[in-house]
């Protein structure tokens, strides 16, 4: 039985373990299928590596290129894809069944601002004591929330009781 393999990617040089190859060199044009140990031969004599580019073709296609050069590439590839990544947290607003006109439109522009940065909004209101037998005014102001912040977001989700409060969860379209 074969020892897995150890490391990661393609496989180069001697790890080719195919009989017969289809070869492409340095300049991208196609050889055609020959032996991988001439294949290995070719790419030694140009001073370069031969890298196996789709090993579940038939036979397997290989490349003759410089071996840290494109491992280089392919890092710098993946430093780019992770640098483009965008990481989505939930901004949380906290807002009374009685909240005032004023806090509300401070609270509004919060929201906005967390929306136009890319992040969800994920909006509790509280109830104490008495309030809890109007959850009616609760649900009236979780509603004009949506309904002003509706061009910008969709609900990911409708309000809901938690305990003695409300959640609904905003996100960005």
């Amino acid at each position: 039985m074969p020892a897995p393999a150890t490391r990661d990617g393609p496989r180069v040089n001697e790890d080719i373990r195919s009989p017969q190859v289809r070869l492409i060199d340095e300049e991208g044009e196609m050889q055609g299928v020959m032996t991988a140990r001439e294949a290995i031969q070719r790419a030694y004599s140009v001073g370069l590596d031969l890298l196996e580019i789709s090993p579940n073709a038939d036979p397997p296609v290989v490349k003759i290129l410089d071996f840290g050069k494109f491992k280089y590439e392919q890092q710098k590839k993946r430093n780019e894809a992770k640098k483009k990544q965008k990481v989505i947290e939930i901004k949380e607003i906290k807002v009374r069944p009685n909240i005032d006109e004023n806090d509300y439109q401070v609270k509004m522009r919060a929201m906005k601002s967390f929306i136009d940065e890319g992040d969800k909004v994920k909006v509790t209101l509280r109830f104490r004591g008495r309030e809890m037998a109007h959850q009616d005014i609760g649900i009236r102001v979780l509603e004009r929330i949506r309904a002003e912040l509706d061009p910008l977001t969709k609900v990911e989700q409708m309000p809901k009781m938690e305990n003695r409060q409300m959640v609904m969860v905003l996100s960005p379209r």
